[in-house]
């Protein structure tokens, strides 16, 4: 369907990546993997026809629909969000209205015999077998499945879109593509807005419904649920698997670890050949054979081993000063925005040590509930925050609070203490930052290239309750990896807001839900939590169909 046949990236005369060759098949569920800067975004762009490649080229089907959602994107207002969703179909109203135009033309027209007149039954023949073999009927239906199963209430459809933050507007552009259903589907990070239903959701739409599908995604858990096969972008070069990424990952290992034996048995031949050039050169019974070994060498393929990525590392948090036993403790918390109550009558404690998640719908209180932790917003009820609890917090606009004058290396060592201060340059690679990106002012820093480094900034300063709302939405795999491996070993308290199921798994041991106004305790993993769930579902289901 789509070919991509020797593309290059260029920026500044710096190479992006060069020589990638590929296709893009029916059916084909791919996960475009590479660490934060190595081009996944660029090569969506290309795929999409939204940008070019500096040399190659990109080949695709007349007729093949080709979607693309972004990471960031403008939504028009003036359009109500059901409005916004069914303009999927804008499409087919204007060929409709192109029918008519022609048929209304043919009506009026009376010189039966000419060729302009032949050709216009010829148009309006294809034009009408291809609209007319589309079923109309459903298209509310359809539009009104899509946003339900993006987590929007029937309540939600007449309401402008102007209405809604950023994340739901993405969710309404992400229903418009869905709605359209292209042959080609490129996602750039689609989780990011999404609740842990709805990623569901979306998981089982993909894997029914969709045809070809690229998507570059933080969320393990979901491109492993998604994706047959994976291409990662490395060091220039891409690595092209039929294999989901975890599976990739392994076989990409065995792949090294086979390479890095060929390389060390050719160096041993190498240097044993090299060694008798050195020892008979000069022996002149030895002649024809030195001279062989030396053709050998220079004809030898040199055999390479793919570079491994080193800027992952083990990040530990400072100790944690000792707080009283019980560092939460919320009694009949509500909240109201006007007519609207988030939740009422709200109670849970946590205890020193205890790493919690809090889940749910977004919209359900989750983050509302973290503010009231914080003191940041008037409540009824009583929050009593313990004895010497010391809070840590990185909300989701955590970002634009760091010093815009500040260089990207002294955020971090403002607030770096003893012998962590050797291993800045080491913990900002481990970020992705490195090289000149240390010396960049916050101000000119992307939104994504903030976030990580306030996670970073937050992780170095000494506290014993530890709040992250979303931490994980700009972050790469193997960063989060070790963001992931530094909050297993925290010895304080952690509340963690994430829809990220491959994140929580193996940090949390309870699970705080969210939703219908009530917060309810879970005292599982989140793994047992979501097969409780599924469970419920189900029993829900049969008392449905008993009634």
């Amino acid at each position: 369907m789509i070919s991509v046949d020797n593309i290059a990236v260029e920026f500044d005369g710096k190479t992006l990546f060069k020589g990638i060759s590929f296709q893009i098949n029916e059916k084909d569920r791919i996960a475009l993997m590479g660490k934060n800067g190595a081009g996944k975004s660029t090569l969506l762009k290309i795929l999409s026809g939204q940008r070019q490649p500096t040399s190659g080229k990109v080949s695709t089907p007349k007729d093949t629909v080709v979607a693309y959602l972004p990471q960031h994107m403008l939504t028009e207002d003036g359009r109500t969000v059901f409005e916004e969703a069914s303009l999927a179909f804008a499409h087919l109203k204007e060929a409709e209205a192109e029918i008519d135009a022609i048929n209304h033309e043919l009506e009026t027209r009376t010189d039966y015999e000419s060729e302009e007149y032949m050709k216009l039954i010829e148009k309006v023949t294809a034009l009408s077998e291809k609209f007319y073999a589309i079923d109309l009927t459903h298209f509310d239906e359809d539009v009104e499945k899509m946003l339900l199963g993006l987590g929007f209430e029937r309540t939600d459809f007449d309401r402008p879109t102007s209405d809604f933050s950023g994340g739901w507007r993405m969710r309404i552009e992400l229903a418009k593509l869905l709605l359209k259903n292209p042959d080609v589907l490129l996602l750039d990070e689609p989780t990011n807005h999404l609740d842990i239903e709805s990623i569901i959701w979306l998981e089982n739409f993909i894997r029914e419904s969709s045809k070809a599908v690229v998507v570059i995604s933080h969320d393990r858990a979901f491109v492993d649920s998604i994706t047959t096969r994976t291409i990662e972008i490395s060091m220039g070069k891409i690595y092209d698997y039929k294999a989901s990424y975890s599976h990739y990952l392994e076989l990409r290992k065995e792949r090294r670890e086979q390479q890095m034996k060929q390389y060390e048995q050719q160096q041993k031949e190498i240097a044993e050949t090299q060694d008798f050039i050195e020892r008979f050169k000069g022996t002149y019974s030895k002649t024809n054979q030195v001279q062989s070994r030396v053709r050998m060498l220079e004809k030898m393929e040199l055999i390479e081993v793919d570079e491994e990525d080193t800027s992952s590392i083990h990040l530990k948090f400072p100790p944690s000063p000792r707080s009283g036993q019980w560092p939460v403790v919320a009694t009949e918390i509500s909240k109201s925005y006007g007519d609207h109550v988030v939740f009422k009558d709200a109670g849970f404690s946590i205890e020193r040590g205890n790493k919690v998640a809090f889940v749910g719908r977004n919209g359900e209180g989750k983050s509302t509930m973290v503010k009231c932790i914080m003191g940041e917003i008037e409540h009824g009820g009583t929050m009593n925050i313990g004895h010497n609890v010391q809070i840590g917090y990185f909300a989701q606009n955590q970002a634009t609070l760091l010093d815009g004058e500040l260089t990207v290396f002294q955020t971090i060592d403002t607030v770096a203490k003893g012998d962590i201060r050797t291993k800045i340059r080491n913990m900002l690679g481990a970020f992705m930052f490195a090289g000149d990106d240390l010396e960049k002012k916050v101000k000119v820093l992307s939104g994504g290239e903030r976030t990580r480094l306030a996670i970073l900034r937050l992780l170095l300063e000494p506290v014993n309750l530890l709040i992250l709302d979303e931490p994980t939405n700009h972050l790469d795999l193997k960063t989060k990896d070790v963001l992931k491996q530094a909050l297993i070993d925290y010895d304080g308290t952690l509340i963690l807001v994430s829809h990220d199921r491959d994140f929580l798994n193996g940090i949390v041991g309870k699970v705080f839900e969210f939703g219908h106004q009530r917060v309810r305790e879970n005292l599982c993993g989140i793994a047992e939590y979501l097969e409780l769930k599924k469970m419920e579902s189900l029993r829900e289901l049969e008392r449905r169909k008993t009634n």
